[in-house]
């Protein structure tokens, strides 16, 4: 298996009550959120993001930790699993021209609504069935997205990004390491399915043959 490494440490980080918003959170809020459609991205601040816009203090920090660690070149080919609206993809183009970008995303709504500078690399699918051949890009990418399926949806997203990855991939997941990260993390979630301890998740990456690195993100 590759190593536990937080490519995201430049994101910035937010700063929530997690108790008031997840006194907040009802579970029709959830519902609509797991649609993952413009009331999730652009709707009422309760069912998502409350305006998903691009922000370059978002992803410019962390795109070049990435291209670093995988030694990406132009030429070189990524794909991001759960690419939203491609913003990343956007800020790592920037960050180095050539790169060849793909993304795919659940929602329809945000590959429909992305930037013309990336619309044309992104499609609609799902991260346990991704339409791509085998080997088919040097590096795929997955942040926050495979929790958002059941267990077995999880373990089938990451032998999907093992398959497609000639090189290298990158995932973060919804993860605890104690009690007190435990309740942090389900007063956070709003859209994640599956939420395990950091050991859990490790026992599922080797189920399913996933090789690449990995994170955690607990808020």
């Amino acid at each position: 298996m590759g190593s536990e490494i937080d490519l995201l440490r430049n994101y910035p980080k937010a700063k929530r009550d997690l108790t008031a918003r997840a006194a907040a959170k009802t579970e029709a809020d959830r519902k609509i959120a797991r649609k993952f459609g413009r009331e999730f991205f652009d709707g009422d601040r309760r069912n998502g993001y409350g305006g998903f816009r691009y922000d370059p203090r978002f992803w410019s920090p962390v795109v070049p930790d990435i291209i670093e660690h995988f030694k990406l070149t132009p030429g070189d080919s990524v794909l991001d699993v759960g690419c939203a609206k491609g913003f990343m993809l956007f800020d790592l183009v920037s960050e180095l021209p050539g790169l060849n970008v793909s993304g795919i995303d659940i929602s329809e709504y945000a590959v429909t609504s992305a930037d013309k500078s990336v619309a044309p690399f992104l499609q609609v699918a799902s991260a346990d069935a991704l339409p791509f051949s085998d080997n088919s890009f040097d590096v795929v990418i997955s942040v926050n997205t495979i929790h958002n399926l059941d267990l077995v949806g999880c373990r089938k997203a990451l032998a999907e990004i093992e398959r497609v990855a000639r090189k290298g991939a990158f995932v973060t997941v919804d993860a605890f390491r104690n009690s007190e990260e435990m309740t942090r993390m389900m007063q956070w979630n709003l859209t994640a399915q599956t939420i395990l301890s950091v050991e859990d998740w490790i026992d599922v990456f080797k189920e399913a043959g996933y090789t690449g690195d990995y994170y955690w993100f607990i808020p």
